[in-house]
């Protein structure tokens, strides 16, 4: 990594109690004027003031101590590069209280961080603009003069001067409206007062919205705000909402602290939603459901990130982390309790066994590289913090809470959290703060086992062999680092404390025996174990670990697999496990395809889910090859018996997972040409673009990229319009998605231009791109060379945000041969991006362990193919 830039936080001197800040807001200019008024406490004598200011100019500022003269500042210092502002006084401001006035003006830029403004197209088709806000991490510098770090908190007076159509919202209640003196076209909106609070969870809104209210069983006013004309669409996530704030309430036993709250669907925005206090942002397709045109992942999606940004208003809002080297605290536990949320509002979404394959081995994988990173990093330019905004921080955070709760039961988890929430309310914490309280009601060492999950990067592979000695089972169990790239050779191996739960074939929901593994190797005796049963470690796939079996181990495991008496959830962690060891080199990968097989009577959605990824993952690995055919057989083969039993209609009391299940299925059959599918889906495509049956929503992603994979100009063209025609966010994100599955050469090039027109929302060209680079062999060349043509538009587009990292992983993830790894890393040392230079490192990685695992397995895997299909040999 090069040099970090050196950093300094704030200088305590002087520190903020209450922001008194007016905004005037521009939308036909796209400017901004300011006026801060800041009671501030100097606590050292000192002539200067230093605060963080991005991208605004300071027209006059002056300080006056309580009863005393204002002094006007002499001088503005701006540190462009630190995003800081010093404030020179011709004299000493003693210490004491006092108010500090600030006169700016800014722009409203479209960054998409800041004060911005976010596009939109009216019902009557104009296009007009809001003026909307994101601040975390760094970015409240650029609305007004602040002092923007998370720990540094204070209350909040804020107005609004707007044209008098439009709505105002702010994170707390209206307290006041009137009209402006100077333009009778304006008017003035003042806000109550917030509690002592974060500049990063800060928020304003001006625009034109509809909204739908109601009430909590705590009396907490919910409102959803949509766009004009559709109210109707906010109803689902209203519902949620009201259903989620008292199961907080309830949970951690401290009420929803503010009068009201308002979840709000803005056009243009870079993340999924974004906590600020009472005042929540949203993508559209992160909040708005169309009860027709909505498919039920779409619900699931929303239902999830209510649930994920309700969370925060307790956990980061009312208690916030001291520094960014903490977000994983925040996000982390977030992330793992809106499944709790959701769980406890759709128990028929089976949302648990969803977390282990959209989280758990998400950062398994992750943080197998050599180039992962630990959960704690320590932050500390601003630059570096969107860099942390990762899976590590979301799901591997996420999957050890999950671990922990485990560890310490319900009961004395919700006891500790208490503790800690009504400790430091409206203050800061960090890590070490929340282990405290959780080792105060558990009395287990929650911070020894912890630390080893959060300041060491990685996680174990625990090796397991049985022995049976009369009644029972002698188990060893040995631990050591998983790495990507196959088994440890380092000196001295990191050690993990895990804690271990061991089931039978016996009782396979109920762990048999617990235990805290602390050491390199254990020994473990299990009572009255037969010898035709078999021993599973990990139940419910709970321990951030992954088990290696001995072979006769495994052996016994795999009728568990095909008479379903292994649950769900266990079933797909030995899956994945088994996928990534074979990706490691440690297993075969031919064993794995055999495993794969055992699958065929599977049920259950998440496990079709995690297994169709793997498949895919191989079958793009193959697509370097030239049996790529065969692989695309092997899918068939695994995915038509369940494709059969499903059908295309909905069957009388189906439920969501059937509806998710039928659609996963039928694009994967779809894809690999499956003849039966791909006949029917252009029937019904046809039909669907003809008006004379609309495909229900579920369907729609299925048939879509069916027909695209299989399509030609003519195809390509329809989709296009059916985008421009789609008035829901969501259906147009759901073409964007599909667009790259096309595959002539010439089509892909369309796709891509269509990328940066104006037809796609600037947070949504990313996914149009990844999806060309994940469609076809041609389309991964063709993206990357599309990223490197267009890297000053595209960079400048994203600038510092993730949304730059996830192009960068879209678009050469996929590469398997080592000297694309030298041509990326090359690039970006030329071109370079300081907030991704760890998923650049993270992209070469891959692509080297890529073409690793094809030298390795490439030759046994298309043996394996073709001897599937060969008759069998005369005797």
């Amino acid at each position: 990594m090069p040099e970090k830039r050196p950093f300094e936080r704030l200088p305590a001197e002087v520190s903020p109690i209450n922001y008194g800040l007016c905004l005037k807001p521009d939308l036909v200019d796209f400017t901004f004027e300011g006026k801060l008024e800041a009671a501030v406490q100097v606590r050292q004598a000192t002539n200067q003031i230093v605060m963080n200011c991005a991208d605004i100019d300071i027209i006059t500022a002056s300080y006056a101590p309580e009863g005393d003269e204002e002094i006007h500042a002499t001088g503005f210092n701006y540190q462009n590069e630190d995003e800081k502002v010093t404030l020179s006084f011709p004299s000493t401001l003693q210490k004491g209280t006092g108010t500090l006035k600030i006169d700016f003006v800014g722009e409203l830029n479209d960054k998409m961080k800041g004060f911005y403004r976010s596009k939109y197209t009216t019902p009557s088709g104009d296009t007009r603009y809001a003026a909307v806000t994101q601040f975390e991490a760094t970015d409240a510098r650029r609305a007004f003069p602040c002092w923007d770090e998370p720990a540094i908190k204070a209350t909040f007076d804020i107005s609004l001067v707007v044209p008098k159509d439009r709505v105002a919202l702010s994170n707390m209640n209206i307290t006041d409206r009137k009209p402006y003196p100077d333009d009778e076209n304006l008017v003035e909106v003042k806000f109550a007062r917030t509690p002592v609070m974060s500049t990063y969870l800060v928020a304003f809104v001006v625009g034109e919205y509809d909204f739908v209210e109601t009430r909590s069983s705590d009396g907490v006013l919910v409102r959803v705000y949509t766009p004009v004309g559709r109210a109707e669409q906010g109803k689902f996530a209203l519902e949620v909402a009201a259903k989620t704030l008292p199961f907080y309430k309830d949970y951690f036993n401290v009420p929803y602290p503010l009068p009201k709250i308002d979840l709000i669907a803005i056009a243009d925005f870079a993340a999924g939603a974004m906590e600020n206090w009472g005042l929540v942002t949203y993508r559209e397709t992160a909040l708005l459901i169309d009860p027709k045109n909505s498919c039920s992942s779409s619900r699931q999606w929303v239902a999830l990130v209510v649930g994920h940004e309700l969370a925060h208003q307790w956990f980061g809002n009312l208690v916030t982390m001291e520094w960014w080297t903490h977000l994983w605290l925040n996000e982390g536990f977030a992330s793992w309790i809106e499944y709790l949320c959701v769980d406890h509002c759709f128990p028929e979404y089976d949302i648990w066994t969803q977390f282990v394959s959209a989280d758990y081995t998400r950062a398994q994988e992750l943080d197998a590289l050599d180039n992962s990173h630990p959960i704690e990093v320590s932050v500390g330019h601003p630059s570096e913090v969107d860099e942390i905004f990762d899976a590590i921080s979301y799901s591997k955070g996420a999957s050890v809470i999950r671990m922990l709760h485990d560890y310490i039961g319900d009961e004395d988890f919700r006891k500790g959290m208490h503790l800690y929430l009504i400790k430091f309310q409206e203050r800061n914490a960090a890590t070490e703060d929340l282990w405290e309280s959780l080792e105060k009601a558990s009395g287990k060492p929650i911070a020894a086992v912890m630390n080893t999950w959060t300041k060491q990067m990685g996680f174990p592979l625990i090796y397991v062999e049985a022995e049976q000695q009369e009644e029972g089972k002698v188990l060893k169990l040995v631990q050591k680092k998983f790495c990507a790239s196959g088994p440890y050779s380092g000196e001295d191996c990191p050690l993990w404390m895990v804690p271990i739960s061991i089931c039978t074939s016996d009782d396979p929901s109920c762990a048999k025996m617990q235990v805290l593994m602390d050491k390199p190797e254990l020994m473990l005796v299990l009572k009255d174990v037969k010898p035709d049963q078999w021993v599973k470690l990990n139940l419910g796939t709970v321990g951030f670990y992954r088990t290696q079996y001995s072979p006769d181990m495994l052996e016994s495991l795999i009728p568990g697999i095909q008479d379903l008496s292994l649950p769900p959830v266990d079933r797909l962690g030995l899956q994945n496990d088994l996928f990534s060891l074979a990706r490691a080199g440690i297993i075969s990968t031919v064993d794995v395809l055999k495993v794969m097989e055992a699958f065929v009577n599977e049920p259950n959605y998440t496990v079709w889910s995690d297994l169709s990824c793997n498949l895919g993952i191989l079958s793009t690995l193959l697509s370097h090859t030239d049996f790529y055919e065969e692989i695309q057989v092997f899918v068939k083969d695994v995915f038509s018996p369940i494709g059969e039993r499903l059908g295309w209609d909905p069957k009388p009391g189906e439920g969501h997972l059937d509806a998710l299940l039928r659609g996963l299925v039928l694009g994967k059959l779809g894809k690999a040409g499956h003849k039966a599918t791909l006949e029917e889906a252009r029937r019904r495509f046809k039909d669907h673009v003809e008006g004379k049956q609309i495909l229900s929503a579920d369907l729609r992603s299925p048939v879509y990229v069916t027909v695209l994979k299989h399509g030609d100009s003519a195809t390509l063209d329809t989709m296009l319009k059916l985008h421009k025609q789609a008035d829901m966010q969501e259906e147009k994100n759901r073409i964007e998605r599909v667009l790259g599955a096309i595959s002539q050469p010439e089509l892909i090039q369309k796709v891509l231009t269509f990328a940066l027109s104006e037809e796609v929302r600037p947070q949504d060209t990313v996914s149009v791109i990844g999806g060309v680079a994940g469609g076809s062999k041609q389309g991964r060349k063709a993206a990357w060379k599309f990223v490197k043509d267009n890297w000053e538009e595209l960079y400048n587009r994203y600038q510092g945000g993730f949304l730059i990292s996830r192009l960068i992983k879209l678009s050469v993830d996929g590469f398997a041969i080592d000297k694309m790894a030298a041509e990326v890393k090359a690039f970006f040392e030329s071109h370079p991006a300081p907030s991704a230079e760890r998923t650049v490192q993270q992209c070469c990685e891959n692509i080297l362990l890529n073409a690793a695992w094809l030298n390795r397995d490439a030759e046994s895997i298309h043996q394996y193919l073709l001897q599937r299909k060969a008759p069998p040999a005369m005797v």
